[in-house]
């Protein structure tokens, strides 16, 4: 779980426009690889699950930061 805690520092180092900007890709990424395994051309399906997760982590920092609690 090192990996995930990197990231969520990561993001608590951000502004909240690079935030946004990250959120939008998070959400064209996950688009992406629901197509892809609609189609059956998705080999690691746990991707979808790590940029949900993603995407979860992202919109708890924003919240965080915009009620001032980080």
């Amino acid at each position: 779980m090192v990996k995930s805690k990197d990231y969520l520092e990561g993001l608590q180092g951000m502004s909240p426009n690079e935030l946004q900007s990250e959120l939008v890709d998070a959400k064209k990424e996950l688009f992406n690889l629901r197509l892809q395994n609609a189609t059956s051309q998705l080999d690691n399906t746990a991707r979808i699950k790590e940029v949900r997760r993603n995407i979860a982590r992202i919109r708890t920092v924003m919240t965080r930061k915009e009620r001032g609690l980080a």
